[in-house]
């Protein structure tokens, strides 16, 4: 077994996973406020996982109030080196169906209300985005969508909205006219931060409905989504428990650099960072700030 610590980030309608054993509940501190909720520590086949409910058990934080920062310094601070991330979406595509799974590998952050970064003023860096999911994460997702069963459409644009409101139908069309195939409200700043932390990130996106430029469909609703979700949460702890394995089986540096994303990202002059800053990043950024 590898030293690699699987983390996984449940969306909507995804509250807990099946198979874990030495299954343990609790809070994990950060400097940048409370995560979602507790983590779920435990092993899946042996591994070491390590789960959050991204929305909190019951659904309880809307997306522009989950403190993606938290969530991500802490599940750095458990030691995890790989985020499988699910969420729930709206298809802009006909092709893409409700029910359907797609591996997304390109991101628009069209979010404005959410802290995207744990850098800043007293110590700045910049890191890439270009390619904003690892592929070897990719790699063994859509290889356990084929041990499950589970129809895995890869590759796909996923807009972020800000919500907590659906699309207007003229958001919804100007969507579609970018070339974006999904639509959701909580991957960014998400990927965005786990590429700061040196985490390798991959998302699957679970579609729920059309949003609301299909002809043929309603507009989405609340109810909708639920039925579907009910049915997507099945497939998607499927999923979980046969990913789990296939990342546990690496062993060695990543190939496209997600765990030195900050090696030449920092800016700022060691001599005019701000300590009181250099000390909430010693999980994020301990180990380019240490050499």
């Amino acid at each position: 077994m590898s030293g690699n610590v699987i983390g996984i980030i449940g969306g909507s309608g995804l509250y807990e996973i099946d198979g874990l054993t030495d299954v343990a509940w609790r809070r994990v501190a950060s400097p940048f406020g409370e995560a979602s909720d507790e983590f779920c520590f435990g092993r899946l086949g042996g591994q070491e996982v390590v789960f959050l409910p991204r929305h909190g058990r019951g659904h309880t934080l809307p997306p522009s109030a989950i403190n993606f920062r938290a969530n991500i310094d802490a599940l750095k601070r458990c030691g995890v080196t790989d985020i499988a991330s699910l969420s729930a979406v709206g298809s802009l595509r006909e092709d893409l169906a409700p029910g359907d799974f797609v591996l997304i590998d390109q991101f628009v952050d069209r979010t404005f209300a959410r802290d995207k970064s744990f850098f800043g003023a007293g110590c700045v860096a910049h890191v890439s985005m270009a390619h904003p999911v690892c592929g070897r994460v990719g790699d063994a997702l859509a290889a356990a969508g084929g041990d499950a069963n589970i129809a895995l459409k890869r590759g796909g644009t996923y807009l972020v909205m800000e919500g907590p409101q659906f699309s207007t139908l003229a958001e919804s069309e100007l969507y579609r006219g970018w070339g974006c195939d999904v639509i959701g409200m909580t991957n960014m700043p998400e990927a965005k931060l786990a590429r700061e932390a040196e985490i390798c990130y991959a998302t699957v996106a679970m579609v729920t409905d059309y949003d609301c430029w299909h002809p043929g469909h309603d507009a989405v609703t609340v109810e909708m989504i639920l039925k579907v979700l009910s049915a997507n949460a099945d497939k998607a702890r499927a999923l979980v428990k046969s990913v789990v394995p296939l990342l546990a089986t690496h062993d060695g540096p990543c190939r496209q650099g997600c765990r030195h994303a900050l090696q030449h990202a920092l800016i700022t002059a060691p001599a005019a960072r701000d300590p009181a800053l250099l000390a909430r990043l010693d999980a994020v950024a301990g180990r380019v700030l240490k050499g």
